[in-house]
């Protein structure tokens, strides 16, 4: 082979050479490059997953464009090999209208450069296409012009739709607890506060730093005892919950009503425990609530019970009536003559009379006793647990002698003015309150009928009864023409000397066709027909004679007490009815005592004075009877000018046993001796009675251990050979010889 055909196929065989090891040099760099392009690949898989479980989606946004892409994932395929997908959506599609133009003004400022990165929140349409959910987006520029602008921008997004959500509902519950009207507080294991709303300053005064870590009960209230407060906290304890009313205590020592909704918070078992606590103060409301009742039951004039308050009240008490098996009494009450009062003075005055008169009534029969105003002057008093009728009579007559007294109606004017009372009973007269006051009512109208100032007790023969009361009244006209009255006389024993001082005189009235008739029950009928004047002035004469006639028969130093009724004193020229029988029967004036009852000095008590005083002026002794049942006032009787105080028997019967009553007496008597005053005891039936007040200095006793009422012959006959027994103190007498 020649030399030219060796190197034609060399250069051939280097050539095959040069391509095989081209092939292989370049198959060699595509097996590289496949390598290298797989590995690039997982890192970015890895890389995408990474952010995927994190919770972040990676996006990059296209400035010129407009365009966004996103790495999305199949619905329900996670983990390696997901197969990640590349979304690629106008980001104005794709964002919520309302954050488009906010959003678009951030990657604008970090394009310019006025930001270092992105960071927006914003919706977008959810990948599932129901709805929108909001996102977190960051990232930065990963490419930029010659001018350094950005071109195009990369970064992570975070779905924060819960957050948001959360965010919100915090945002919302705190405005409504700020809004709230009701104080709220968050307190922990131990009651102490860890925060409040506004509501709570507002109400309890104290700001969040001066409660926070306090305990609760720095709002405990003294209405309270400690361990009401200690209970309602271990009940939330131990129930999980407490609701109810409790008195709080605000920061400036003001306590308020509050209605309280207390109740743990549910946790985790690991997390600390909370109690909410919720405060209303229902103060004005529960006040309001009490005003409305009250209105609905009360006489706003008068503050006593309405009628509706007073049918309930009876309607109970004739419950338990029937289920104790006692007896009830109404009593219904009318003042006398107010209308005529109410239209000389005024309605205004009139208004204060009735205010003073429930006053009065509600303290005669005591505030365990049904007081009610029916409307204008009727009052009714309902009387429960009584054992006979005559209790609510006994109760009447308190009442009428309670209203001698003048009403105080104001500093310059007191007004005098009684009621009429009719009585009904339960279960006598009635069953049902309707017909019990009914009946009290029928009465009360024949109890005015009768002459007023008097009570009337219902039954079914009343006409009957007032038809008597009108016969004797008639019959009381003629008792001086037919000389059916008489005096008897009780005396009164000095207890210095033992000696027989005084004599009372007593009147009596002998009817031939009625019988014997109580002065308890002729006398109001003589004075409410004016007849007492009359009768009055015939009494001061007949024991100005019997006096004259004793004296004559050598009992120079005996005087005589005459009792005066409230008319005599009050109407008429009395002054000189005294000084003209004093003149005719020549009684020296020293002589001559007059009685008045306590509640007769006390009405008009200015115009009283005067009136006494003129008495004094002529000589004759004052002496006031029955001291200690009505107003007993020191500054009255300091302006009186009184000579002598008769102690009621009601205090003397239980002297020697009953330690009040002791001590009233002995009082009585040593306020009278600083005044100057002599004090006669009346009533006095035993000689433990009489020892007793000769041993605390009383002056004079009178009651049957010394002498029952005499008649004239029989007083003078008692007087004349009265001698004091062996053995009394002070020269007293053990008994009556």
């Amino acid at each position: 082979m020649s030399l030219t055909a060796l190197g034609i196929t060399g250069l051939i065989a280097a050539a095959v050479l040069g391509m095989v090891a081209a092939a292989a040099v370049a198959w060699a760099f595509r097996r590289r490059t496949r390598v290298h392009l797989a590995a690039l690949q997982d890192r970015e898989e890895r890389l995408a997953l990474a952010l995927w479980a994190t919770g972040e989606r990676y996006w990059e946004y296209d400035l010129a464009s407009g365009q966004l892409q996103r790495l999305l994932a199949p619905e329900g395929v996670h983990g390696r090999g997901a197969g990640l997908e590349v979304d690629i959506t106008l980001a104005a599609d794709l964002i919520h209208p309302d954050d488009l133009p906010r959003t678009l003004a951030e990657i604008e400022k970090h394009a310019c450069g006025e930001s270092a990165m992105v960071h927006a929140e914003h919706r977008i349409r959810h990948p599932r296409g129901d709805g929108w959910m909001w996102v977190r987006a960051r990232g930065r520029a990963v490419e930029r012009d010659a001018q350094g602008r950005a071109l195009r921008i990369a970064g992570t997004a975070s779905d924060v739709t819960l957050d948001r959500t959360g965010e919100r509902d915090r945002q919302v519950t705190g405005e409504v607890l700020r809004s709230m009207n009701e104080a709220v507080s968050v307190l922990d294991g131990d009651f102490r506060f860890i925060s409040v709303n506004p509501a709570f300053t507002r109400m309890t005064g104290y700001q969040e730093d001066e409660v926070v870590g306090q305990g609760a009960e720095v709002l405990d209230s003294s209405q309270h005892d400690p361990a009401f407060y200690r209970h309602i906290r271990e009940r939330v304890v131990r129930l999980g919950k407490f609701s109810g009313e409790m008195w709080q205590r605000r920061k400036d020592g003001e306590e308020f009503l509050c209605a309280i909704e207390s109740s743990v918070v549910v946790g985790k078992p690991s997390d600390p425990q909370r109690y909410v606590c919720v405060l209303s103060d229902i103060t004005q409301q529960k006040r309001a609530e009490q005003e409305l009742r009250y209105l609905a039951n009360f006489d706003t004039l008068t503050n006593l019970p309405n009628r509706a308050l007073l049918a309930d009240r009876l309607s109970r008490a004739i419950v338990r009536a029937r289920r104790e098996d006692n007896r009830i009494a109404v009593l219904f009450l009318d003042l006398d003559r107010f209308k005529d009062i109410n239209d000389s003075l005024g309605h205004a005055a009139g208004d204060r009379i009735l205010r003073a008169a429930a006053v009065r009534l509600q303290e005669t029969v005591g505030h365990h006793h049904t007081v009610a105003r029916l409307g204008g002057d009727e009052f009714t008093v309902v009387l429960e647990n009584l054992t006979s009728p005559d209790e609510a009579d006994r109760t009447a007559r308190e009442i009428i002698m309670a209203f001698e007294a003048p009403l105080v109606i104001d500093d310059r004017q007191d007004i005098a003015i009684s009621p009429s009372i009719g009585i009904s009973l339960y279960p006598d007269h009635a069953q049902v309150p309707t017909e019990l006051l009914k009946q009290a009512d029928t009465a009360m109208y024949q109890a005015k009928a009768a002459g007023r100032r008097t009570y009337m007790r219902y039954d079914d023969a009343m006409d009957l009864a007032i038809r008597q009361r009108a016969t004797l009244s008639g019959a009381l006209r003629k008792v001086l023409d037919r000389g059916e009255l008489r005096l008897v006389y009780q005396p009164r024993l000095a207890l210095d000397g033992a000696r027989i001082t005084c004599v009372e005189a007593l009147l009596r009235w002998t009817s031939d066709e009625h019988g014997e008739i109580p002065p308890s029950r002729f006398i109001p009928l003589a004075e409410e027909s004016g007849l007492i004047l009359e009768i009055g002035e015939w009494v001061l004469r007949e024991a100005c004679l019997a006096l004259r006639r004793w004296r004559q028969h050598g009992l120079s130093d005996l005087s005589v007490s005459v009792n005066v009724s409230a008319l005599q004193l009050l109407r008429g020229d009395f002054h000189d009815v005294v000084r003209r029988v004093l003149a005719d029967t020549g009684i020296p004036p020293q002589a001559l005592e007059l009685e008045l009852t306590e509640s007769v000095l006390m009405a008009n008590a200015e115009q009283t004075a005067g009136k006494l005083q003129a008495f004094r002026e002529l000589g004759v002794s004052l002496a006031i009877d029955d001291f200690g049942t009505g107003y007993s006032s020191l500054a009255y009787l300091k302006r009186l000018p009184i000579t002598t105080i008769k102690i009621d028997k009601a205090f003397i019967a239980d002297v020697t046993h009953d330690p009040e009553d002791a001590a009233i007496t002995t009082t009585v008597i040593t306020m009278a001796h600083s005044l100057g005053l002599n004090v006669v005891a009346e009533g006095v039936e035993t000689e433990g009675q009489m020892r007793f007040l000769d041993d605390h200095g009383c002056d004079e006793i009178q009651g049957y251990w010394l002498s029952q009422p005499l008649d004239a012959h029989g007083c003078l006959a008692f007087v004349r050979h009265w001698t004091p027994g062996p053995g009394m103190r002070r020269g007293t007498h053990a008994g009556a010889s």
